[in-house]
């Protein structure tokens, strides 16, 4: 078929002119074989265009709310992080402040420590200072010879091993000493 078939021919049935004689104007090409086909393909694509753009409205309403409802969930989930981050930064913050109170504490401790060590020492180097006193004190025996007691301006020894009296007699004796006479009981005391 050619463009020359597609041309618009008069049919037989249909006159060419109006009645008054006129040349009627306007749908000539609907006295063609090929305009309905043409038209319903039209149509049927027209409609499909229609359906395909109602579709896709559809789905990009969809879309649109999917993304508005992801768009708050992620305001929401920023909202929490913020909120968690915050609260993190404030317990870091209090942990600084504990640890620095505690830092405190330990030096003050330690400082306390170290003056408690220093009067521990110097109480533990008087207490030396006082045995080896007392020492000096226990093993004065004035005017007595090494060993021997002095008391109530006598001096006395007091042996270590069990002699009788015969065997005492002769130790003091060697010693230039005599043996102990207990006259009343105020010599006791």
């Amino acid at each position: 078929m050619t463009f020359d078939d597609l041309k618009m021919k008069p049919r037989k049935d249909q006159p060419d002119q109006k009645l008054n004689g006129e040349k009627a104007k306007g749908l000539h090409f609907l006295s063609s074989p090929w305009w309905c086909p043409a038209a319903i393909t039209l149509g049927i694509l027209c409609t499909g265009l229609l359906v395909t753009i109602i579709m896709l409205g559809m789905k990009l309403f969809q879309v649109s709310d999917l993304l508005q409802q992801h768009q708050a969930n992620l305001t929401h989930q920023e909202t929490i992080l913020e909120g968690q981050i915050l609260a993190q930064q404030q317990a870091e913050n209090a942990s600084q402040k504990s640890q620095k109170e505690l830092k405190e504490m330990i030096e003050t401790l330690a400082w306390k420590l170290d003056e408690k060590s220093k009067k521990q020492m110097e109480l533990h180097q008087q207490n030396l200072n006082l045995q080896e006193a007392l020492k000096k004190v226990e093993n004065f025996s004035g005017p007595c010879p090494q060993d021997w007691i002095w008391h109530e301006e006598s001096c006395y020894l007091f042996p270590s091993g069990p002699f009788n009296w015969e065997k005492s007699r002769e130790n003091c004796l060697s010693l230039d000493a005599q043996l102990l006479k207990i006259n009343n009981t105020d010599d006791l005391i």
